[in-house]
């Protein structure tokens, strides 16, 4: 099996360090040049336990729970192990010592030091020491044999000499080395080895070979080396069976000898090329732990080709299919027992690349579904056993059964299916682990709550990022809470219960106007407290009876609701809470099985997601889960990939954030404080070589980029994919406020809707350039209605005529399917949008659209022609097609705007926008349509005068007059000659209805229809204009003269329309405006106009592609006329 290698990690600061393994090799022990000895249950361990000994230490050794280091301070410290305690000083040197060793048995220890000493000392009676004299430099290595006969030791003066331990004489010397005057100048460390068992040989790296030396005649028995080392080697070690040596070079190269063969059996590679300094092999497995000199600890499993029952690593998961099993389920296969249980935890690092222990004790909790106490009885085994007998007693060769495993009293049987996940424990988002003495109990958006818990204080302090909230805060922490949450109203803390006392939610009410501002609640009996969250007048609190329990945030005990299973974690935010929890069944091979559900508790109490599973990274569990700072639901798992509701696709799970990527070690991590979606921010705390950040110093925040991950992100197109859908994605938002009574931020809705269409735009002109035209038509329907045209008009200037009439017929299309959908919303919509000026609580966006485009249309009106805007409320579905940003239009004759109407708008409180305009001079330039003259008149004007008329006149302005008028519209949008802005006047009616007095509005329904007398008006019109037409565009057919022309009567303001179409019936303007002050229509009036609105639907039938069919025209038309 080749070996597997863990990614490294960060362990210390940068320099020398060293590594061992405890005797049972169930952890690792590395110290560092940051003067702290760290012990690693794993390498994924990210909470290792930290002793500080000194200022530097130098080199650490471990036995029989004796910890030794030398440290900076020139002495050899022994420390109690896994405790840490201090127990006292061994021995102590003129100058730093460079390396410590304990004996076999672990009674004696010996260290050389750079005033050039070496001393052999008894553990138990410090008294009693040998110092060995005769190298003329520092000590640079020593090894005990394994006898205890001898001492090897390697200096800087050049030489390895062997002593002998009894008498302190030095046996023997080898001029091995280079001389140097100084640890920090020698080229190699020269770790010694001496092989385990018998002593026979003494292994010595000297430049790219490791020489072998025999014990007692001192000769040199053979020299091992492998092309593969290309510098100097600078550690050795031996397996403790002796049959394999490891060595580490100063360029980061590991081989492994087996020395009997004397072949590499090995050859490993550093991933950044530091210099190995410290080497150990685990004491039972295949494993060797590594140290570099910038302070990474490193793994390599698996070493050696040959397969015993207990030559494998212990790792929970591996990736073939053999790994179905257990490591220690190859023990049962082989028929070996596996060992008991006080013996090491199922393994130091029981863990593969791609799995996270969710706790140190995830050993013991997998093997323990397997072991059985002594006095337990398994029923499976005695069927397993029973059965194997009696297949045997059958059928000897049956192979069905297990005939490779001899029935015995300790057989065992194995299970060889997936094996259970360990639930992961509940927690709370922004909070460091609770054994931690300083912790963090909640860091949000809000502030950071602090617990200290040591000798002198057990204390929290509360800390909010802007003082105006809250001053900071200082709280006793009597009854030992353990879980908080912090809001812009209060402070929530939660403790479990001890044996006196109950489980209590305690809540610090601070925005609360009246004297008592706290208040607390006990759970029943046996009932503990799990998660809590606090939102907008509401706390929530998730127990171990599977129940939530909501309270408003002065302490009544509203809705109580159950769980599916053992809540995870939870968070609130306004009116939305959102609960994780276990689903029953338990996760496999590593994965959690979590579900969700989010839920409103505002006036409307309703649930939006019911309990559905929650999408995990493969071998991943939750580390945080919370709400954006516009409301909506995120969470990450361990892998770093965040994850947002993307209520635009059926409130489905998006990744949009994967922070390994942002990683430089693979045991770095970041840790989320808080999410936004504009601007577009991940807030987070970079943790070095750990999960989470220590409370002091105090840890600075990063910001990270969100990224969707699309594929060929490299590739333009790609690129542009990736950044439209993501500006989708995180306007969402927007659309979830406004329809729960949210103000917004108008600048940036457009400015988002702005951006998504240039990028479509440019997508499009990409896929034009690689002749993909299907791929155009593809992108142009999630485009607004005034983009198509800008891609029509860049279709027909790249010669792709065919692309330019799919494009065309597709503008009708939509326009025709907006119109149809219109029809369908108008009536409820209508008898929302009166009472509330702002925004409606309806579930689309129409009831709110007047207010903003006036803001919108500011906002452009300097950089961007007049026609820009108009499809802002021609999209039903808002979200997906906002207002058009593209400062081109269909023609260039839009330009122009008449300033007389400018002037004449701007000068009045409430405008009529179908007030005929004295500007007649030049009918050919369009005027400004409805919405451009909104443009051009403050905001603040346009908005008191609309909630002016909601508020002065309800009794006259009823829901039911502005249905017929819409209808009106719509009919009339169709009666028109075929044009990509066919539904323009819905626009303008729309506009009207929220500017205008009501006897205007009543005014409108008629005029319209005038208006509306179709075909004659506009050939005249033609005729006249044709020749500016060709001007403005020379090569255009016959047919596209037409189809350009429908467009710029199109854009003509209705009064201009009007003269046309009065000229075309011969009648005068005179005669026009003695109609407007009638309130009703005669009966022969009415009927006329009906049977030309008919003619012209006839003759309009060639000319549309999809018309709707002759009655509901007619009952469109005749609908208008029934209410004035």
């Amino acid at each position: 099996m080749p070996s597997t290698r863990k990614p490294m990690r960060y362990g210390h600061t940068e320099g020398h360090t060293d590594v061992c393994f405890d005797d049972t090799g169930s952890c690792i022990v590395t110290c560092g040049s940051d003067g702290d000895v760290r012990i690693w249950e794993n390498l994924d361990d990210d909470d290792p336990k930290s002793i500080n000994v000194g200022e530097k230490a130098y080199s650490c050794a471990l036995k029989n729970g004796r910890l030794i280091t030398a440290v900076s301070n020139n002495t050899v410290q022994i420390h109690t192990f896994p405790e840490g305690a201090p127990d006292g000083i061994l021995t102590r040197f003129t100058m730093n010592a460079n390396h410590v060793i304990f004996n076999s048995d672990g009674t004696k220890i010996a260290a050389g030091s750079s005033d050039f000493m070496v001393k052999v000392v008894e553990v138990t009676d410090s008294s009693k020491q040998k110092t060995l004299r005769g190298h003329d430099a520092p000590v640079l290595s020593l090894c005990f044999d394994p006898r205890d006969v001898y001492l090897a030791s390697a200096s800087c003066d050049g030489s390895v000499r062997v002593w002998k331990i009894a008498d302190q004489t030095c046996t023997t010397s080898w001029p091995l080395l280079q001389k140097c005057n100084d640890v920090i100048n020698a080229k190699s460390i020269c770790r010694l080895g001496w092989q385990p068992g018998s002593g026979k040989l003494l292994a010595i790296p000297v430049e790219k070979v490791v020489k072998l030396y025999r014990r007692e005649t001192w000769d040199s028995q053979c020299d091992l080396s492998d092309t593969f080392i290309t510098q100097p080697l600078n550690v050795v070690a031996w397996s403790p069976c002796g049959q394999y040596l490891a060595a580490g070079s100063v360029d980061g190269s590991i081989v492994v000898w087996n020395v009997e063969t004397r072949e590499c059996v090995e050859r490993m590679k550093h991933e950044k090329n530091y210099s190995i300094c410290g080497l150990a092999w685990h004491p039972k497995y295949r494993q060797i732990a590594y140290t570099d000199t910038e302070g990474n600890l490193g793994l390599l499993e698996n070493i050696g080709d040959e397969k015993k029952p207990n030559d494998k690593v212990a790792s929970t998961v591996t990736k073939d299919y053999n790994d179905l099993f257990d490591g220690d389920d190859d023990d049962y296969l082989s028929g070996d027992m596996i060992e008991p249980q006080s013996s090491p935890k199922a393994g130091a690092n029981e863990d593969d690349a791609d799995a996270d222990d969710l706790m140190p004790t995830s050993g013991h909790l997998r093997r323990a579904i397997i072991d059985d106490d002594d006095n337990s009885l398994d029923i499976g085994m005695i069927k397993a056993n029973s059965n194997l007998l009696e297949k045997e007693d059958d059928d000897d060769d049956q192979t069905g059964g297990f005939p490779a495993l001899p029935p015995s009293s300790t057989q065992q049987p194995f299970y060889d299916g997936p094996m259970p996940t360990p639930k992961q424990k509940p927690f709370q988002s922004g909070s460091t682990p609770a054994h931690l003495m300083h912790r963090f109990m909640v860091w949000n958006s809000v502030g950071i709550i602090r617990c200290y818990n040591d000798e002198q204080d057990n204390a929290i302090d509360i800390e909010f990022h802007d003082t105006s909230v809250h001053h900071a805060t200082h709280l006793p922490n009597s009854l030992n809470h353990t879980m908080a949450d912090l809001s812009t109203e209060a402070i929530l803390l939660a403790c479990e219960s001890t044996e006196e006392l109950a489980s209590k939610l305690h809540c610090i009410h601070f925005s609360s106007w009246d004297a008592n501002k706290e208040w607390t609640v006990d759970m029943p009996k046996d009932e503990d407290i799990e998660a809590i969250c606090l939102g907008q007048g509401w706390a929530a609190c998730a127990t171990s009876a599977l129940l939530v329990r909501v309270f408003t945030v002065g302490g009544v005990q509203k809705e109580i609701f159950s769980l599916p299973g053992p809540v995870v974690s939870m968070a609130g935010h306004g009116e939305q809470l959102i609960i994780i929890y276990h689903r029953g069944s338990t996760g496999f091979d590593g994965d959690q099985c979590l579900g969700v559900q989010l839920m409103e508790l505002g006036k409307k109490k309703k649930q939006i997601l019911h309990g559905d599973p929650l999408s995990l990274t493969k071998k991943s569990y939750l580390v945080w889960v919370g709400f954006s700072a516009e409301g909506t639901p995120c969470y990450v798992d361990s892998e770093g990939i965040v994850r947002m509701l993307n209520r635009g696709l059926g409130n489905t799970w998006i990744p949009v954030c994967n922070t390994r990527e942002h990683c430089k070690g693979k045991s770095d991590h970041y840790w989320v404080v808080g999410i936004h979606e504009n601007p577009q921010q991940l807030r987070c705390i970079p943790c070095k070589g750990a999960r989470f950040p220590p409370t002091l110093p105090r840890p600075a925040v990063a910001i990270l980029s969100f990224k969707l991950p699309y594929c060929q992100v490299t590739t333009e197109k790609g690129q542009m994919e990736e950044q439209y859908w993501r500006s989708a994605v995180f306007h969402n938002h927007v659309d979830y406020l406004a329809e729960n009574g949210y103000a917004l931020d108008e600048n940036a809705k457009s400015q988002s809707v702005k951006e998504q269409q240039e990028l479509l735009m440019k997508l499009f002109a990409l896929s034009c350039k690689l002749e993909r035209e299907f791929r155009c038509v593809e992108l142009a329907d999630l485009m607004t209605q005034n983009v198509v045209n800008l891609a029509i008009k860049y279709a027909s200037r790249s010669r792709r005529l065919n692309l330019a009439q799919r494009l065309s017929e597709m503008a009708v299309e939509k326009a025709s399917e907006l119109a149809t959908a219109l029809e369908d919303e108008e009536e409820e919509e209508d008898f929302r949008k009166h009472p509330s000026a702002g925004y409606s609580h309806s579930a689309t966006e129409w009831g709110r659209l007047p207010v903003r485009n006036v803001q919108q249309d500011q906002e452009m009106e300097d950089a961007e022609e007049t026609d820009a805007y108009e499809e802002a409320e021609e999209t039903p579905e808002a979200h997906k097609q906002r207002p058009n940003p593209f400062s081109k239009g269909v023609t260039s004759a839009e330009v122009t705007t008449p300033k007389s109407i400018v002037i004449a708008s701007s000068s009045q409180g409430r405008v009529n926008p179908f007030k005929v305009s004295s500007n007649k001079k030049d009918p050919v330039v369009p005027s400004a349509n409805v919405l451009d003259t909104m443009s051009k008149y403050s905001k603040k004007t346009s908005l008191s005068s609309s909630r002016a008329v909601n508020k002065q006149n309800p009794p006259v302005i009823k829901p039911l007059i502005p249905k017929p008028k819409s209808k009106q519209a719509l009919a009339a949008s169709f009666f028109q000659a075929r044009t990509p802005n066919s539904s323009e006047k819905t626009v303008e009616e729309r506009e009207e209805k929220a500017g205008n007095e009501s006897h205007e509005v009543k005014v409108t329904a008629q005029e319209n229809t005038e208006n509306k007398r179709p075909k004659t008006g506009f050939q005249m019109w033609l005729e006249e204009n044709r020749a500016n037409i060709l001007t403005d565009n020379p090569d255009l057919n016959e047919a596209e003269v037409i189809k350009e022309g429908m467009s710029r009567f199109r854009m003509l303001s209705s009064e201009e329309r009007m003269v046309w179409t009065e000229k075309a019936k011969g009648g005068t303007l005179n005669d026009l405006k003695e109609d407007k002050k009638r309130k009703r229509p005669t009966a022969d009036e009415d009927e006329a106009k009906k049977n030309q609105e008919q003619k012209s639907e006839d003759s309009n039938l060639s000319k549309k592609p999809k018309p709707l069919d002759q009655s509901t025209n007619v009952r469109l038309s005749a609908f208008a006329f029934k209410q004035s």
